[in-house]
């Protein structure tokens, strides 16, 4: 039976991980330490060990919560949009929400993509199966634009994706707010994804360099079947 959410227990549990989500996030995988997580928390490092079997079992409730945690964020944010709001404009928004979260609201999802790449096999499958649902909804951002004639033709439409989450996560690496305002970060990343994704005036889109669409291209643009 899961403990009382508001239960003392329940309580210092939560304290445990929120600490260990500010440590991920700033020291890393093989940085952070139980005692750094207890003195943030503010109890005796056994006591961890009470709530979480081990470091590691720890350390992949933060990672997988952090990506549940942005997935929610994002997809909260786009239920809220107007109906009408454009394909285009939706991509904006979650350009922005991702930056938002993972740059000043939530340890927990700094910490999930600061130390994805770090963590060893035994424990990144459930952390790596969130990212990869997170990533579906990316893919069907994409795919509405692209739907709608809006997405340059000469792209491939996975390494577009992965291109753009993987400057979106990459500015928890270099951000800090010594470094200028989110606000400017947030409007210089939706020009690059937009200008980069979005078809030309005209749609003289450049071709691939071998001067044919990639094959991936040309299926999702073949007729449907009658």
């Amino acid at each position: 039976m899961a403990a009382d959410p508001g239960s003392k227990s329940a309580r210092t549990r939560q304290r445990i991980l929120d600490a260990a989500a500010h440590v991920l996030s700033r020291k890393g995988y093989t940085g952070t330490r139980l005692a750094d997580v207890a003195r943030a928390a503010e109890v005796a490092a056994p006591a961890i060990y009470y709530y979480f079997t081990s470091r590691d079992d720890l350390v992949e409730d933060v990672m997988w919560s952090g990506i549940v945690r942005l997935r929610d964020h994002v997809t909260g944010i786009l239920a809220a949009l107007p109906p009408g709001a454009g394909p285009l404009d939706r991509i904006d928004a979650a350009v922005e929400a991702h930056l938002r979260y993972s740059l000043e609201i939530s340890d927990y999802t700094t910490a999930s993509i600061r130390n994805a790449g770090q963590l060893p096999e035994s424990i990144a499958l459930r952390p790596t199966a969130e990212a990869s649902r997170y990533g579906d909804m990316w893919r069907t951002l994409l795919e509405d634009a692209d739907h709608a004639g809006l997405l340059r033709t000469d792209l491939d439409p996975v390494a577009a994706r992965m291109m753009v989450l993987g400057a979106l996560n990459w500015a928890a690496e270099w951000w800090n707010p010594r470094r200028g305002s989110i606000e400017v970060v947030v409007r210089t990343a939706q020009s690059l994804v937009r200008h980069g994704l979005a078809a030309r005036a005209g749609g003289h889109e450049d071709q691939a360099v071998s001067g044919t669409r990639p094959r991936s291209l040309a299926r999702r643009h073949r007729p449907a079947r009658r």
